[in-house]
């Protein structure tokens, strides 16, 4: 399993293929091509990408 770019937690939950929830920081995350990409669920239900908060290497995972 992977850690939050956003927070380091490992406190990750699998809520569908790909995609993950931080309970710690309340943020979507999903996995693509090996970078992990971060949502934050708006009031809405839609989701606004927070991927420009962090750079590319510290999103990148390797299983």
């Amino acid at each position: 399993m992977f850690s939050c770019p956003n927070c380091q937690s490992k406190d990750i939950g699998k809520i569908g293929i790909n995609q993950y929830y931080c309970w710690n920081c309340f943020i979507e995350l999903s996995l693509a091509k090996g970078v992990i990409h971060t949502h934050q669920v708006e009031e809405d239900g839609t989701l606004s990408s927070l991927d420009d908060l962090f750079e590319e290497n510290e999103r990148r995972y390797s299983s």
